[in-house]
């Protein structure tokens, strides 16, 4: 839509051209029950109007700023913000941002695949033989059903834990390996890749947290999964139960709602429906939280993995450490014995007259001979003590 309010159609060379735009935040594709897409470039103000959000919730899509993954429900929309993923998501359409970016692409092309409604021919059929269907068959039917903005919101979780599975799969293809060649081989080279390895590992594993907190949230609080029940609420204020005519003049200006909203009036008809369930979205979101888990727990082996070789490096450099302290305390105490032979030396040579020198020439090399065996002997004593 542009910001006359004219539609774009969603193809691959208009969403390059917004791609160019230098004002690419603000480009959304749009995706109705259908699953057809349309590109949006308009201002927080049209979207905000649009979607009725608070200026803070949208605050929260805003690329430029970094806010960690949230999901948020709201009154008639959800606010989804899962990484690159974000979007806006209501009873009846789902507002993606940046959809021109190379890992927006992808959920974008499943939205196009999955936001179609399951068996939505079949709706077409004649009122009369809907009626008609039998009670087992009309809760079948029913139970068979995902609301629209939980086949969106599955879309975006699946995405999100495929992209952090395949980041986690890729750090661990490279940080194995490399910490293999540290432990056989100690290098500046080989500490400085891992260091890089385990920052990467550091920043991935915070973001993976803050994904599965955010699920676990949503799991702990029905109050929370209950908010994200758009077409409940929907179906719970809508003019159905009142005048025909209002109903149908609402119908008129919402087909699409319209349609959820007879369904669920004709399964009011055979049991009343508890606001209060929540089993549908805790099954979608327990399994998204296991997955994100094991991804969490593959990065908390790799963190362990990391831990125990630096454990292993630190004890190979404590013992050379070791063998250099040894070495030094036997040159130092081989320079202590050689001085005091240079001592003895230095006084026999000496221009001293003594008395016993006169006869006695051969006790200097008696003495000499003495000190180097002693020597000697001190040396290898030290040598096997060391060892």
């Amino acid at each position: 839509m542009a910001r006359d309010g004219s539609v774009v159609p969603a193809d691959p060379q208009a969403m390059a051209v917004v791609k160019k735009k230098t004002q690419s935040s603000r480009s959304w594709i749009l995706f109705d029950a259908s699953g057809k897409g349309s590109l949006l470039d308009v201002d927080k103000y049209a979207i905000m109007h649009r979607v009725q959000i608070h200026a803070r919730d949208l605050r929260i899509l805003d690329p430029l700023l970094s806010y960690p993954s949230t999901i948020l429900g709201r009154e008639k929309a959800i606010v989804l913000n899962l990484e690159h993923i974000k979007a806006i998501i209501t009873a009846e359409e789902v507002l993606l941002r940046d959809p021109t970016d190379d890992n927006v692409v992808p959920v974008v092309e499943e939205l196009q695949r999955r936001l179609p409604q399951v068996g939505s021919g079949h709706q077409q059929e004649g009122d009369g033989k809907e009626f008609n269907v039998g009670q087992h068959d009309l809760e079948g039917n029913e139970e068979d059903e995902s609301p629209f903005e939980f086949r969106a919101l599955e879309v975006a979780l699946e995405a999100i834990c495929s992209f952090l599975a395949a980041r986690t799969t890729e750090l661990e293809m490279a940080a194995y390996p490399a910490l293999d060649e540290l432990t056989s081989k100690i290098s500046s080279r080989n500490l400085d890749r891992v260091r890089k390895l385990k920052s990467a590992m550091t920043r991935l594993t915070a973001r993976v947290q803050k994904v599965r907190d955010e699920l676990e949230q949503l799991l702990d609080d029905d109050d929370d999964m209950a908010d994200l029940y758009l077409s409940r609420k929907v179906a719970s204020a809508s003019p159905v139960s009142g005048s025909r005519g209002g109903g149908g003049a609402w119908f008129a200006a919402s087909p699409t709602i319209g349609s959820k909203i007879s369904r669920a009036s004709r399964a009011s008809l055979v049991t009343v429906h508890d606001e209060n369930d929540v089993e549908d979205l805790e099954m979608l979101l327990e399994a998204y939280f296991m997955q994100i888990d094991g991804t969490l727990n593959k990065l908390t082996t790799l963190r362990e993995y990391i831990d125990d070789t630096e454990d292993y490096i630190n004890i190979q450099l404590d013992n050379h450490r070791n063998q250099l302290i040894q070495l030094e305390l036997f040159l130092s105490s081989g320079t202590v014995c050689l001085s005091f032979f240079s001592l003895v030396t230095a006084i026999f040579g000496m221009n001293i007259p003594y008395t016993w020198n006169d006869n006695h020439g051969y006790m200097f090399k008696w003495v000499s001979s003495d000190i180097s065996m002693r020597q000697n002997l001190l040396t290898c004593a030290f040598v096997n003590t060391k060892m």
